[in-house]
């Protein structure tokens, strides 16, 4: 938050680019010709999420108390696909995004506990 009680930049950044992130993931879940239908609706959902971080990103404020939705989905995804992907045989690639969704989720938690609070909204 600044002095005049707008969100600052960086949040807004941040939202932008986990916005982009949903964006581009979802999006290659659903092109990637190999992927099963059960895959391209992941992919879907996926894409569908980063339309609400796109919300986010314009009015942070407004929009916060969407992020709970975020925050239970990619600790979700964490929780059910990390015992696969960080194992012996997980793909480097799934496990980056997994890291990628942990870092999202704790950065919409700390928007959630001092962001959006101090806007009195």
């Amino acid at each position: 938050m600044n002095e005049s009680g707008d969100v600052a930049r960086g949040w807004r950044n941040f939202f932008w680019i986990a916005a982009i992130f949903n964006f581009l993931i979802g999006l290659a879940g659903m092109i990637t010709p190999d992927a099963s239908v059960d895959a391209r609706i992941v992919g879907l959902l996926v894409f569908c999420f980063g339309v609400v971080y796109y919300f986010v990103a314009r009015d942070p404020l407004r929009y916060a108390q969407v992020l709970w939705a975020g925050v239970i989905g990619k600790v979700g995804v964490v929780a059910l696909l990390a015992p696969e992907a960080f194992g012996e045989n997980g793909e480097p690639l799934v496990a980056a995004v997994l890291v990628g969704d942990a870092l999202f989720a704790l950065g919409f938690l700390a928007f959630l506990f001092t962001g959006a609070d101090a806007g009195g909204e």
